[in-house]
């Protein structure tokens, strides 16, 4: 059987890439540091799958297919989508078994996910790999997110399906490593007024409550505030998946806001208690 040997979740922005100095030196130092202690973490968990959960950006799906969920399940993914990204272009390699079984036991459990063997990666998914140095490193397990064009899934919805991938994922009857990598947010603001606006009130106080243990207070705040925190936080959601499927103590790794990045960057782990 599989074990979950690791969860993380990072936010992402492709400004760290295009536009790394465009915040003072220290902050970035410390960003980066923070990004590198969580691929060294990863990397010395030797997982033989990533699952990453992150959002599509309008990139592989638009208004005319735009899944709630869709999980990746080939052996091979090109990223970056987006031409101007600061990155290597490189194929990411897959593992369709795994992501095909999610698929089999996520319809068997009762939720409907899309899935799809065409997926090309954009900076959600690359951006903390490269900065984490894992990028190539580890085959992938893509995990979509609709995060952008309401109506979105609700953040309950989230936590169900982080909670179906505790079991799915120790189900999964090989002997496999897994970590899950969940990537998102926080607080920002995309092609709107208030973008460059950071609600550190809201990321500090979800990060809180994920550490807290009360996930019904932790969904609450979510769904009841996050319109507060700009159109970008709604990728909280996969912060949400990431608590669910850890079943363990959220641990805060680091918290920042950066208004020159437009995000609110945070990134944790968390400390897993149970293997079933």
């Amino acid at each position: 059987m599989a074990e979950v040997v690791g969860v993380y979740a990072t936010s992402h922005t492709p400004v760290m890439l295009n536009f790394p100095n465009a915040i003072p030196d220290a902050d970035r130092k410390e960003i980066f540091d923070a990004f590198a202690t969580v691929g060294d973490e990863l990397r010395a968990l030797r997982p033989d799958a990533v699952v990453i959960i992150s959002d599509d950006h309008v990139h592989n799906f638009f208004l005319n297919n735009l899944p709630a969920f869709c999980i990746g399940a080939t052996d091979f993914y090109p990223t970056p989508v987006e031409h101007w990204l600061k990155a290597e272009k490189r194929v990411l390699a897959g593992h369709g078994s795994l992501g095909a079984y999610l698929v089999t036991m996520a319809l068997q459990e009762g939720f409907d996910p899309a899935l799809s063997m065409d997926l090309t990666l954009d900076h959600g998914v690359l951006t903390p790999l490269e900065l984490a140095g894992i990028a190539g490193e580890v085959a992938v397990v893509p995990i979509l997110v609709n995060c952008v064009q309401p109506p979105l899934p609700t953040m309950s919805r989230a936590l169900q399906w982080g909670r179906f991938l505790a079991k799915a994922l120790r189900s999964f009857p090989e002997d496999l490593r897994i970590a899950v990598l969940a990537t998102g947010g926080l607080s920002h603001d995309i092609s709107t007024p208030r973008m460059g606006m950071v609600n550190e009130d809201f990321d500090r106080k979800f990060l809180a409550l994920l550490a807290g243990g009360d996930d019904a207070a932790l969904v609450d705040y979510a769904a009841g505030h996050v319109d507060e925190a700009g159109n970008g936080a709604e990728e909280v959601r996969t912060w949400l998946i990431a608590h669910g499927a850890a079943r363990g103590v959220f641990e805060q790794i680091y918290y920042k806001p950066m208004p020159d990045w437009y995000t609110g960057i945070g990134l944790g782990r968390w400390a897993l208690q149970e293997k079933a």
